[in-house]
């Protein structure tokens, strides 16, 4: 079942498999809190991502918001979020999202961010005081952090340490080969190092995610979750990449459910505390069961 052999080369204009199909969320708990997302201008990821799991997590009481704008000073190849000069930090935020969080009565929420090259502290003192208002608005709610690499900086990695999330995530995204084609800014060596950081200074739950369908090999994830294990990570999700437009890279494969769940059962024998793996799965997806 090799990702690369000739049966999974996208021809042009290829149509997404059935697998890939998305059922319109549905349920009375999606739809109250849809009715509160627009009625309160709620930012979550959720809904500007169009994420195909947002009626599961939601119901779930799971949702994911992002901090410190909607303009990255990165440009990787794969992601949808826009690239630029971001505008200037709003310090108001950790109480917008602290707030957000209450009102939908999320149990267990998801904090990401774009990359703050452009600040000194990389938005790390922005994410302590944003996780420090959720949990002084929702002291009940648990949460996990999203983070990007603050350029391997410890003190700013620190800082993400301090307050304590139940669990800390940094996404590997692509196999080593492939990194300076999908996350250009970013280093495959550097990520491990923050995922393994995280762990020494007594982080309890690390996590990271991966995605497949960029021209990786078998051998390659394979590799890559061995990486990922050498570095004490506990959880791990692994998804189909989807291209978000025409600028952005192309899709090679489409990597079979079968696959996937050759990628679960390999990750769960390595001793992945949890393995998500299907083509639907997201780095957020089933959040609040990684916090155990």
């Amino acid at each position: 079942m090799n990702t690369d052999t000739a049966s999974n080369i996208l021809p042009e204009r290829q149509k997404k498999p059935k697998w890939l199909r998305v059922k319109l969320p549905t349920g009375k708990k999606y739809t109250e809190l849809r009715g509160l997302v627009d009625k309160y201008n709620l930012n979550t990821i959720c809904t500007s991502g169009s994420c195909p799991n947002m009626g599961e997590c939601w119901g779930e009481g799971t949702a994911t918001f992002m901090i410190l704008g909607n303009v990255c000073t990165r440009s990787c190849g794969f992601c949808g979020v826009k690239t630029g000069r971001p505008e200037t930090v709003d310090w108001d935020e950790p109480e917008k999202v602290a707030r957000s969080i209450k009102i939908m009565k999320i149990k267990h929420a998801v904090l990401t961010s774009v990359d703050r090259d452009d600040l000194k502290d990389m938005g790390s003192i922005m994410w302590a005081e944003t996780v420090k208002a959720v949990r002084r608005m929702n002291p009940e709610t648990t949460l996990e952090t999203l983070i990007p690499d603050f350029q391997g900086i410890e003190k700013h990695i620190d800082r993400i340490v301090d307050v304590a999330p139940e669990v800390v995530s940094h996404n590997i995204e692509t196999v080593r080969r492939l990194t300076r084609e999908v996350r250009i800014q970013a280093q495959y060596d550097r990520s491990m190092g923050v995922l393994k950081y995280l762990k020494e200074q007594g982080q309890r739950r690390t996590k990271s995610g991966i995605m497949l369908g960029l021209g990786e090999t078998r051998e390659e994830v394979i590799e890559t979750l061995h990486d990922l294990k050498e570095n004490d990570v506990d959880v791990v999700t692994i998804g189909q990449y989807l291209q978000p437009s025409k600028r952005h890279l192309p899709v090679k494969q489409f990597i079979t459910p079968d696959q996937f769940k050759e990628y679960e059962e390999i990750g769960l024998d390595l001793g992945f505390r949890h393995v998500e793996s299907s083509a639907l799965v997201r780095s957020s997806y089933r959040a609040q069961k990684h916090i155990n």
